[in-house]
Order: structure tokens, then sequence, then C-alpha cells
């Protein structure tokens, strides 16, 4: 988990992050898949394909807030001086620059060598502005979407971009990329060149609101760079990239810096003035936060995002915070929280009985442990889709009831029937209801009480492993433990270095570990990935619980074509019920800010901040004053 991730994900939810990255003998799906890619249907440009307006810029509903014609983002500043050295630190480590592949530990920032189609703005939910794509033309009923590519776009070794390499981009990306992208991209019948800068992608069914944005985040590659190469393989070679930045220097596992393209293609545009303004990126790979933290007040890196509530309210204590040169600052935060929680692999034949999900979270004191832990500065999660509208909310509304009657048969009761809400405890002592009520269920599902151990009808005991990289968690799994000691079950904390923790997750290897599922405001075809039974057992693939429910199945399947914001909102509520009365996870806490610290003689903030995102490279940050590098 990086001490500070400041750029832009590739795909919506990492992020969204995270790209944040974070995703078959006959013939096989990918065959299919290539014929159809390669086999495209033809194209007459005087259809209505060529009718549909060129637009700058997309919206998942109604219009994008900056009309053509735009000159720049609100959240940055034309002024801002160009220039310095961006010193930020990540924890764990590095063993490739390529970071679109499942092989291998991506280096922090290196999605930033690379340009999209389109570039997002961070004060709208979802709408995107052409990159690499000068215009955008979609049709009316969503089956298709085309780009006109910029004369001036160029890779970073002066080849112009064309058509070819965005069509290369999409099938490598799908074919020998992280899995997630199989998933993304499913829904593309095909990709055709359809004049020299024109490209067009048909969808396999219409009414997908969501894809033509997908799409659009769709990193470009160079095509003749990867010739005779294994893009699935790790690589410590400097890319051939599109982007804002290329690599300058790596020292394998201890630091990365990328150096700002002084003439890249699109620093003049809309998209990009007022951004990318330091002239290094430099990145410094901590192993152990405690030391990251020290070395952030130490003034060894400039700015650091805290995400551990102890830290924020007692370690910030030192001369250079209390007499201003390090500001402390709370950013709102308008994204959805998503669901941070304790997950627990369904694939494990022990998690497959909802009772025992439900027991082991019911013996969970985060009112407890959010006071003495955390100085009570944290919310608890009670939904997937927390801090938004999206939130399933009281009891189902009767749009709600409509979409999920005809599944009353293989969905719990209580979903019509209650309105779900996470125990909870006054916070000063025992959790007394809460064991009672764990007690209870375990009983009914079998697992009693011998010799103080919670025993199953073969005799078997419960126990699990919790699985993480970060000591931070400690401090909260121990307390969980001893409360499940008291029910009999045997739990234990296994801490693993990053390689390791990523290396099982990919493969789930693992009982409970913690794990985020992030969310937007337009949540869409991701949802087929955190929870769709087709990547419940891909390796690598974001449905870490191991979900495999043809309910949730057809719910995800619906919200990526919703028509209008109500009928979104109406189908994630929906979405939320269904997988909160699943007792798949036992939720955290989250924040309604981002907690942020920099030193202030080193960094100058925009004046707009936006509120989807804390972008530091790309939202018009800038160094107090340039200076020769």
């Amino acid at each position: 988990m990086p001490v500070v991730m400041f750029s832009r994900p590739l795909l919506k939810t990492v992020l969204l992050g995270l790209v944040g990255l974070a995703l078959l003998g006959g013939i096989s799906a990918e065959q299919v898949l290539a014929a159809e890619v390669f086999a495209p249907p033809p194209v007459n440009l005087s259809s209505p394909r060529a009718e549909a307006p060129a637009e700058e810029g997309l919206a998942l509903y109604g219009k994008p807030k900056y009309a053509p014609g735009f000159t720049h983002f609100d959240d940055v500043r034309l002024d801002a001086p160009k220039g310095g050295t961006l010193r930020l630190a990540s924890l764990g480590t590095f063993d490739t620059l390529n970071p679109f592949t499942l092989k291998g530990i991506a280096a922090p920032g290196a999605e930033l060598v690379f340009a999209t189609l389109m570039t997002p703005s961070l004060d709208e939910p979802f709408s995107q502005y052409g990159l690499v794509a000068e215009s955008v033309r979609v049709a009316p009923d969503r089956q298709w979407v085309s780009y006109h590519l910029r004369p001036t776009a160029r890779f970073s070794d002066e080849t112009p971009i064309l058509p070819e390499d965005v069509m290369f981009s999409f099938t490598i990306l799908r074919d020998k990329g992280h899995p997630s992208y199989r998933s993304y991209y499913r829904d593309v019948a095909s990709v055709t060149k359809i004049g020299p800068r024109d490209v067009l992608f048909t969808f396999k069914t219409a009414g997908n609101r969501e894809l033509p944005l997908i799409v659009g985040q769709l990193p470009i590659l160079p095509e003749h760079a990867w010739k005779g190469r294994d893009f699935a393989a790790t690589t410590l070679t400097p890319l051939i990239g599109s982007g804002p930045y290329r690599v300058d220097e790596v020292v394998p596992g201890r630091s990365l810096a990328l150096r700002r393209v002084t003439d890249w293609w699109g620093a003049d545009l809309p998209t990009s003035k007022g951004r990318y303004n330091f002239d290094v990126l430099r990145y410094d790979i901590y192993r152990d936060a405690t030391v990251a933290l020290e070395a952030f007040l130490a003034g060894k890196y400039d700015v650091r995002m805290e995400n551990i509530a102890k830290n924020w309210a007692t370690a910030y204590t030192t001369d250079a915070v209390k007499d201003g040169r390090i500001v402390k600052r709370e950013v709102p935060n308008g994204l959805p929280a998503g669901m941070q929680a304790f997950v627990f692999n369904t694939r494990r034949p022990l998690f497959q009985d909802r009772r025992v999900r439900e027991a082991l979270g019911a013996a969970f004191n985060f009112e407890w442990a959010n006071m003495n832990i955390a100085y009570g500065l944290y919310t608890r999660t009670t939904s997937y889709f927390e801090n938004s509208d999206l939130a399933a909310q009281g009891l189902p509304s009767p749009e709600e009831r409509t979409i999920l009657a005809p599944y009353r048969d293989r969905l719990p009761p209580e979903v019509f029937t209650h309105a779900f809400a996470v125990p909870k405890t006054d916070g000063q002592g025992e959790n007394r209801e809460g064991l009672k009520r764990a007690d209870s269920l375990l009983r009914e599902a079998g697992w009693v009480l011998k010799n103080g151990r919670r025993v199953g009808p073969n005799g078997e005991v419960l126990r699990f492993e919790i699985l993480d990289d970060s000591p931070a968690f400690e401090r909260w799994v121990h307390p969980w433990i001893r409360s499940l000691a008291r029910l009999g079950v045997e739990a234990q904390f296994r801490l693993v270095d990053s390689a390791q923790f990523q290396n099982r997750l990919n493969t789930f290897d693992f009982d409970v570990t913690v794990h985020v599922f992030p969310q937007s405001l337009s949540p869409g075809n991701e949802q087929r990935d955190f929870w769709g039974s087709a990547n419940a057992d891909r390796p690598g693939s974001r449905n870490m619980i191991g979900i495999k429910d043809p309910v949730v199945d057809a719910l995800a399947e619906r919200i990526p074509r919703a028509t209008t914001r109500a009928e979104l909102i109406t189908l994630c509520r929906a979405l939320d019920r269904v997988l909160s009365w699943g007792f798949y996870v036992v939720p955290h806490w989250h924040t309604p800010v981002f907690r942020v610290a920099f030193w202030k003689d080193r960094l100058a903030l925009p004046a707009n901040l936006p509120p989807y995102g804390l972008d530091i490279v790309g939202t018009g940050w800038a160094v107090q004053k340039a200076e020769e590098q």
C-alpha cells in the first residue's frame, strides 16, 4: 500500500486508481475474441457513424461541464511555475515498469509514461475530454464509438500515434495484460481502422452508456516497440510511451525518477494546461511504514497522504509541524468511500455458510477499537457505496422491490423486510450482545463449543488466518482475534512482504484479508469485475471474495445499462442490499476527507482543489519556486 498515490488511475476504479491494477482445448474464448477483433463488420463512412456529431468531451449522463473551446480545467493554476522536483514515497518494492500486467509489482507512477485516448476531469462525477483523441463520435444507441486522433500526438521516440497503435493497445491489453482488462473490455466486439487517423470500436450490444467512456481510458502503446517482445514479462527497461513523463532513473527496489517531457505534444491542450508542473518526480521506496513517516517529518520527501488516524492524531508533533513548516490539511472528499473490509474467501469451505460469516463479523467491536486505536476519527462503513446517494437507505423503495422481486426465492428474506445495519456497541467494553449473536449463529451452523474450542460436525476446529502486508492493521486485528477466542474460534494474523502478499491475492491463497473495493459516482462495468461469477476463479481477478451468485450477476449486468441517473441509483442500492445481507465482509471504516501533509516551503497548492480526487501531479500543484534541475 503506497504512502502516497497521486497519479491518475488508468481504469476508472482503483485506482478507481488506482489503476490502480489493482484485474481458456478446442477454440478458446481468447481465440474467439481475437477473431472478432480482426474480422470486424464493414464500415460505410457515409453511414450514420459519419453523421454522429464530433464532440470534444463525453459525460455518462447529460453534457460534460466544459463546453467546446474551453481553455483549461478549473482545478489548475495557469501561473504555476514549471520546474523543480517533487519528492514522493512508496511502501513495498517494485520489479517492473510495465503497469498493465499481472506479473510483477509495478513501479509507482509508471502509468504517467502513457497517454490515454481521453482524460477525465476531477470536478465531475464521470466526464472525459480528448487527449490522444482530438474528437469522439458516439452512436445514439451507444453501440459504437469512434475516435479521430490528433495529428500532433506522438510517442516519445517521435513516431506518430496511428490507428494501428490504438488497435494494438486494445488487443495486447485484452489478451496479454492484467486479467481485469479482459473483463473490462469483454463487451467490445471489434476495433477497426476507418480512416488515416480514425478508429472505430463496435460493441456487442447497444445501451451500455459507460462503455464509450471505458474505451476512452485506453492507454496507447506503440506497436512497433513491442514487436518480438514478451508483453507479459517484467521489465526494468524504460518503455516508449506517449505521456507527460518518461523514466529517467531506476534503482531496482529503491527509487524511481520520472522526468517531464519538455516538448510533450499534449502540453498546450486545454486538458493539460497548468498540470504536470514538476520537472522531476522522484519516488523513494520504504519497506517500513514507521520509517516512512519519520522520513517525511525529517524532510526526506515533500508530501504525504496520511491514511492512519492514529498517526494523524499523535505523530505530527515535531517542531516543523508546530511552527507551520509542515502544513496538515483535510481536503473534502466527494468520492464514494467504497468498501474497505476484512474479506472472507468464500472459495474456502469454512466461509461458504452465510451464518458463519455473519457470526465472525458480529465479534468485531468497531466502536471500542475506534475510540482506543483511532481516537474516534473514523466512521463505520455500512455500505458498498458509502458516502454517496448510491448507498441503500432504510427499507427497499418500490422501485428496488420491483427489481428484486424476481429473485425473492433466492435472497435472504431480510433483504425485503429489514434495513441492513452493522452490529454496534457502546464502545466502552465487552461486546456481549455481539458475541451472544455470534454464538447462536455458529451453533445454528453446526459449530459447537467443546472443551473451549469451536468444532464442527466432523470434529474439525474452526480456525483461519488473516493475511496482510501492513503492520498498521495489527492494532485492529488483535482485538478481533481476542473476541473470536472467547467464541472458541482460533484466528491468527500473518504479516508477509508486499510481493508475497500480492502473489497470494492473485492466486486467492488466503482465508481472510484486508481489501478495498473502490467505487465511483458512476458505477458500471467494474461491478462485474468485483462480484461476477465469471471472474471468481480467474487469477488476478478483482472478485476477491469469490462470489458466484446469479442474482448478483444479473444486477451487475444491468448497472452499466442504466439510462438515467435515477435508474442507476436504484440498481446500485438493490445490489448494495444483496451484497450486504450476504455478509461477505466485515466492514471497516472511512473518512469523508483526504488527509494530506506537505512542506510549505516546497509546494504551492491550486486555489480550487477538485472534489473527486487528490492528484498532486495532475491538478496544478507546483513547487513554490522553479529551480534548475
